[in-house]
């Protein structure tokens, strides 16, 4: 099922998105601008790839001293993996950062809009003024420069640790 949602493009799924975002009237909040952009099938395979890597005695031995599933998660596979979860994190901020489409058709009130959609909004309330459009497309994309200029080393891990690439 994983593997298939890799093969069906995010566009497709648009109306579905829309119908049941609407459905639970989420149109119009920040839930539904972030939701969407929370499940990636990519991060449901990096961790499982890093969960099978974990050796068995670390659950064994929990296991062992009375330790439920809950306690094995957060108490021995989350804090192993910090270095993944901050790697994927950042990789899902740029992708959501630079998110046009869905933020577009989910939401209408410009406080709740994202920087790509509220550059579409001020071009057409002022008309084309082609200096303050690129002025704002650079103060747009220099959060992600500046994000991925501090975590480089996690952004390089998380694309190889994607790639099948253990570093």
């Amino acid at each position: 099922m994983i593997l298939a949602s890799f093969m069906v493009p995010i566009q497709a799924l648009i109306v579905n998105h829309f119908i049941l975002f609407s459905q639970f009237h989420l149109i119009n909040t920040l839930t539904a601008v972030v939701g969407p952009q929370l499940l990636a099938p990519v991060t449901v395979i990096i961790y499982k790839q890093f969960f099978d890597s974990v050796p068995k005695d670390f659950r064994e031995a929990a296991v062992v001293d009375g330790a439920h599933e809950f306690q094995l998660l957060f108490r021995i596979y989350l804090p192993m993996n910090w270095g993944i979860t901050t790697a994927l994190a950042i990789i899902t901020f740029i992708g959501a950062w630079n998110n046009f489409l869905w933020p577009f058709l989910a939401v209408t009130e410009e406080d709740k809009m994202n920087i790509t959609v509220g550059i579409t909004q001020v071009s057409d309330a002022f008309g084309v003024k082609y200096a303050r459009d690129l002025a704002t497309a650079i103060l747009a994309g220099l959060p992600v420069a500046v994000v991925y200029l501090i975590f480089q080393r996690r952004v390089t891990q998380a694309i190889m640790l994607s790639a099948g690439i253990k570093g």
